[in-house]
């Protein structure tokens, strides 16, 4: 039997595995899943976003998905036209260009290079 720490999503396991011989039959039976141990570092989490110095717009432009903020294109009291973009994020390890959906004035801009956003997150507000 060996024992083997194993770390997903920034939770840590302890794991047993059992070496089988040759000709070895297989259980059938699903094993148990295992209980997550304590990690001594934290936990990764979510940075807050980043609190705009501007009111929020009546536009939002929206993450489609989850994914990593690579570059903010836009400041805050710019203008700018319908299909200009405004942030280019990255999932699923390709670059994913945010465009407005109406002109306007950038009112707040909510998020900074480097920054972990889920679907549905306010990138940018507009005016």
């Amino acid at each position: 039997m060996k024992n083997y720490r194993i770390t997903v999503n920034g939770v840590e396991y302890e794991v047993s595995v059992e070496e089988l011989g040759e000709g070895a039959a297989l259980s059938s039976a699903p094993a148990a899943a295992p209980a997550p141990v304590a990690s001594k570092a934290p936990a990764a989490k979510k940075p807050a976003a980043k609190k705009s110095s501007g009111s929020e717009g009546a536009i939002k432009v929206s993450a489609p998905m989850p994914g990593k903020i690579l570059s903010v294109k836009v400041s805050e009291g710019q203008s700018i036209n319908k299909g200009d973009v405004v942030v280019v994020l990255e999932a699923m390890k390709m670059e994913n260009e945010i465009y407005a959906s109406e002109g306007g004035v950038v009112a707040s801009v909510n998020v900074s290079s480097g920054d972990m956003v889920e679907g549905g997150d306010v990138l940018v507000t507009i005016n």
